[in-house]
């Protein structure tokens, strides 16, 4: 019979450990849990439990986990032991199970002589559960070296129940901030401004994940996570490598499925993430659903790994809307995924059916910022650029009678407030689903784009009813059987780690339509 320490023997002959640049770890000292604690993917009777150890061992190590209803761990309801494996760059993922539904928890871990810290976590209610409200945060985009996150000091205060990550949690560029402190980790190929090696994601995720501002939002709350690009480079489709490189920073398909195996494996490792990760492969399915009882269901895609090149091949995929209302073959979620986005909002018992995904759903018409023509510009790596799969989601909301359909966004590092119809010049028609898009926690929107989009949005864009590109922040959203709200909560600065925050705007929706109201 096979004992713990045979497993223990055994692995250590596989593949070394991910070493940290000294500057990471040298950062914590001798603690083992200096990137936090964190916890994901909430269920009614499980929850995924995270953690990285600091760790300059090529062995496995042994990691024990305690469960509790208190914060002191007097009442430890679940305990067990992992095995944090230098091949998963000593990464814990712990499906903590036979838990109560909707109910505070407490968690901790201890390895190698040391106790984490303690997080925080809740479980989704039960799957009958029809009352009560359901409160979360949206984040995303959040650039290491723009600036500081206050944002996520303030989201670690909220009373929340889970927290939403659209994507963006690290970015690939080169070291280059303006903010000593900020700049990023050196890859194994300085020049190329995008990552390549699993050690170079692994060492960016690890630099992220010292930030005590994050640390501390994760600390505080489940979170349910997906990428968008810039996890593994900016606007890849598929396998096919970002439009604008040239020279040594284009790559074969063949080249980049290497370099997305080595970004998403460093991404299920530094994420509480429920998935199969098999490591070396390419593909790592993260598209999945959760209900939070009979009041929402939230369907969180993936529009990244299996889209279709955007069109047009535009620099920057900024082009001709032209290009992508004559995309009929495109696809932003690939087929499979859609049948399967499909089958849960047909299917779905809830009141508030959530599609929370990566890029702007709604159509938005840009001014040329150099005032030169063509005049109106779109965002072709958004769903601009994927028109035809767009209506054709639009049109299955209003023949399948979808209950209240909520589409969740980010990446355009901007707040968004919009109705979404089938056919968006036609204002007279009654929308068939609202949109929320969250602002960044630190990435620039381009400021060239801010003042004449507040000035033309009434004109362009009709069926926008708030949008904001200056402020830094997240959304807070309430939803009960009667209504929805969301809240714009925006920080004043990112130049310093501390900075007020103040809802800069707010919209409802009741139950039953798709028309915004401010609050």
């Amino acid at each position: 019979m096979l004992t713990r320490r045979h497993v223990l023997a055994g692995a250590a002959v596989a593949t070394g450990a991910a070493l940290l640049p000294a500057s990471i770890a040298d950062a914590h000292g001798t603690s083992p849990f200096g990137l936090g604690v964190a916890s994901g993917d909430p269920l009614p009777d499980s929850v995924i439990l995270w953690t990285r150890l600091l760790t300059d061992s090529r062995r496995p190590v042994e990691v024990d986990w305690q469960v509790a209803l208190d914060e002191r761990f007097r009442k430890v309801v679940r305990s067990g032991e992992t095995i944090a494996r230098p091949e998963l760059a000593h990464s814990v993922h712990v499906d903590a199970r036979g838990l109560q539904p909707g109910r505070e928890y407490f968690y901790r871990f201890r390895a190698k002589g040391a106790l984490s810290p303690a997080g925080r976590t809740r479980t989704a209610p039960a799957p009958w559960a029809d009352g009560g409200a359901l409160r979360f945060g949206i984040v995303n985009c959040q650039d290491f070296q723009n600036g500081y996150w206050p944002a996520y000091r303030h989201l670690a205060g909220e009373d929340l129940d889970v927290v939403l990550h659209l994507g963006d949690y690290i970015y690939e560029y080169d070291p280059h901030s303006r903010f000593a402190d900020r700049n990023h980790t050196s890859p194994a190929t300085p020049g190329l401004d995008q990552l390549v090696t699993l050690d170079d994601y692994r060492n960016r995720h690890a630099q992220y994940k010292t930030d005590p501002a994050l640390q501390a939002a994760h600390a505080a709350f489940p979170w349910v996570v997906t990428w968008d690009d810039h996890e593994t480079e900016n606007n890849y489709a598929g396998l096919t490598d970002e439009i604008d490189d040239t020279g040594a920073q284009r790559q074969t398909p063949a080249e980049f499925a290497r370099q997305r195996a080595a970004a998403y494996q460093a991404y299920y490792e530094h994420m509480p993430i429920r998935a199969n990760l098999k490591p070396g492969s390419a593909d790592l399915r993260i598209f999945r659903r959760f209900d939070f009882g009979r009041l929402a269901r939230i369907n969180v895609l993936d529009t990244r790994q299996y889209r279709t090149d955007q069109p047009g091949g535009f620099p920057g995929d900024f082009g001709l809307p032209q290009a992508g209302l004559a995309n009929t073959t495109g696809t932003l979620t690939g087929e499979d995924q859609e049948r399967w986005l499909l089958a849960g909002l047909d299917r779905s018992p809830a009141r508030w059916n959530v599609i929370a995904q990566q890029v702007m759903m709604s159509r938005i018409q840009l001014p040329n910022p150099t005032g030169g023509l063509p005049a109106i510009l779109a965002n072709l790596d958004q769903w601009d650029g994927y028109a035809p799969q767009r209506a054709r989601l639009l049109q299955h909301l209003v023949a399948a009678q979808v209950r209240n359909p909520v589409v969740l966004a980010g990446d355009i590092h901007s707040t968004w407030m919009s109705e979404l119809r089938v056919d968006p010049d036609r204002l007279e028609q009654a929308p068939v689903a609202v949109e929320f898009t969250a602002t960044s926690i630190s990435s620039d929107f381009p400021i060239a784009f801010d003042g004449p989009l507040k000035a033309l949005n009434p004109t362009l864009n009709p069926h926008v009813r708030y949008f904001d590109g200056s402020r830094r922040g997240y959304l807070r959203c309430t939803v009960d059987r009667h209504a929805w709200r969301t809240d714009a909560r925006t920080v004043d600065t990112i130049e310093v780690r501390e900075s007020p925050v103040t809802t800069t705007a707010s919209y409802t929706v009741e139950s039953g339509t798709a028309r915004l109201h401010t609050s």
